[in-house]
This record gives structure tokens, sequence and C-alpha cells, in this order.
């Protein structure tokens, strides 16, 4: 089970960049598509984020438990956020009211996460 808490946060994280991609290409393709640039950049760099807390995690260099809820929050956030814009761009509709705003009032309280899991010390074996 441990494990697979780890994987599946690197597993999602390559479908975030992989969506990423997909969506800078329609950034550069589409017209008035300033929406899917915004949207792939939150997931590329918070893909990118999932994976370091998941190796700092792994390495011990942070606190274990509350790195790997930073992950998980990267995910999530990057996930809501990206999913309105792109939703919107291409449905003309939003995910659900306030969606993008809390993905990225989530990005933030991830990256305090991941701050509170490198200045909690670990515990010694």
């Amino acid at each position: 089970m441990e494990s697979r808490l780890l994987r599946l946060p690197v597993v999602l994280a390559g479908v975030m960049g992989a969506f990423g991609v997909i969506l800078a290409a329609g950034a550069a393709h589409l017209p008035d598509a300033a929406r899917l640039a915004s949207a792939s950049s939150m997931l590329l760099f918070h893909a990118v984020a999932v994976l370091a807390a998941v190796a700092l995690a792994e390495r011990g260099i942070i606190h274990r438990r509350i790195g790997i809820l930073a992950a998980w929050g990267f995910v999530i956030a990057a996930s809501l956020f990206a999913g309105d814009l792109a939703l919107r761009q291409y449905a003309g509709q939003r995910l659900f009211p306030m969606a993008a705003p809390t993905g990225g009032t989530l990005l933030i309280a991830s990256w305090l996460v991941l701050a509170v899991a490198a200045a909690w010390p670990r515990r010694s074996t």
C-alpha cells in the first residue's frame, strides 16, 4: 500500500505533463487560447513539483507523510485549475463555480504544506 501511495502520484504527474504539452500545443495553434497557456503551465510546473515531493519524501529529506500530502495536493489542485480553464476554452462552461480559484488556492496551500514537510524534523530510526 505504501509504495502505491508513492507510485500513483508519479503516474499522475506523467499524465499531467502529457496534458500540459497537449494544452501548450492548443494554446500555440488556436485563436484566443490564453486560458490554455495558463492551464498548460500549471500542469507542467506542478507535475515536476509532484515528482520532487515524492522523491524528497522517499529519500527521507522531508517528512514523508506530509510530503506525500503536498504531492497529492499538487495533483488535485493543478487538475482543478487546468481542468476548469480547458473546459471553458473547449466547451464554454466551467467545471463548477470557483473551480479555478479553488485549485489555485489549493496550490498555494500545497506549497506551504511542502514547506512544513521540509521544516518538520524527521524521526530517527
